[in-house]
């Protein structure tokens, strides 16, 4: 049995006028859960916790923890793909939301996002990626370069690609704060911040002590967060289109990053 359109219609309008506290009440959750997670880890893994020391022997649930990862992003991407393709109500829905958003928010917060969004942009993340790159290199972490490179590059084809594939006219941002060009599905600043940010958090578990871990991850949780939220604060894309960004790029990233494990555990194996 499907939702009564005018229902969901009526929601997206009361979501659009309350678009603010919902931001804030969204990252708070993600924010608190993290937290719980790495007090967990803490309480039963000893302040000394290391990620780079985890016997490989749980390898298995890593990779378990990557695949419900993969899984969930793609059935969020594809669902939403679905609904673009099959033209059902998303587009009114949408409509709705972005109507009653309009005239919710204030500039100032506004402008606060239009700065915050660039955060996202290809040009950032590019020397971002070539920043961490030289670091990792410095390090003597080739092959850890080499997985950052391949993972927030290969993002980014993979985006373009999707793009390409589904050409999905973005609305425009009628507030002038911010420019954007090119197809809108799936908002390839929200899947680059997850990739990019995400990795990053990843990169701080392997190399830093366990003191750093929560403030990594918090810290990547709340950038990919806002930078696609902005997007949609900024009407540049729809909700939709982050929606889909954030679940491709988390695909992407776990697929990833469950390859560089298995490629340590292969590393780690041979050298017993």
């Amino acid at each position: 049995m499907k939702p009564d359109p005018q229902l969901l219609e009526q929601w997206a309008q009361w979501a659009g006028q309350h678009a603010l506290p919902l931001f804030a009440a969204m990252l708070t959750v993600t924010l608190a859960t993290t937290y719980a997670g790495c007090w967990i880890v803490r309480h039963y893994r000893g302040p000394e916790f290391r990620f780079a020391q985890v016997p490989m022997r749980f390898l298995s649930l890593r990779v378990a923890l990557g695949f419900m990862v993969i899984l969930l992003g793609s059935f969020v991407f594809a669902e939403l793909a679905g609904e673009l393709g099959a033209a059902t109500s998303l587009n009114p829905i949408e409509r709705a939301f972005g109507d009653a958003l309009r005239g919710s928010v204030a500039t100032p917060v506004l402008q606060t996002f239009a700065v915050l969004t660039h955060l996202g942009d290809t040009a950032t993340l590019t020397g971002l990626c070539i920043a961490v790159a030289i670091v990792l290199v410095a390090l003597g972490r080739c092959w850890l370069m080499l997985g950052w490179v391949v993972v927030v590059a290969g993002n980014g084809v993979v985006n373009t690609a999707l793009k390409q594939m589904f050409a999905r006219v973005r609305p425009l941002g009628l507030d002038g704060l911010t420019l954007a060009d090119g197809f809108s599905f799936p908002s390839g600043h929200s899947s680059g911040s997850v990739v990019a940010y995400g990795m990053l958090a990843y990169l701080a578990l392997r190399l830093l002590p366990f003191r750093w871990h929560l403030p990594a991850l918090m810290l990547a949780m709340t950038l990919a967060f806002t930078v696609g939220s902005s997007r949609i604060f900024l009407r540049v894309h729809f909700a939709s289109d982050v929606i889909a960004g954030f679940a491709s790029g988390a695909a992407w990233l776990a697929l990833c990053v469950t390859a560089i494990e298995l490629v340590r555990w292969n590393q780690h194996r041979r050298q017993r």
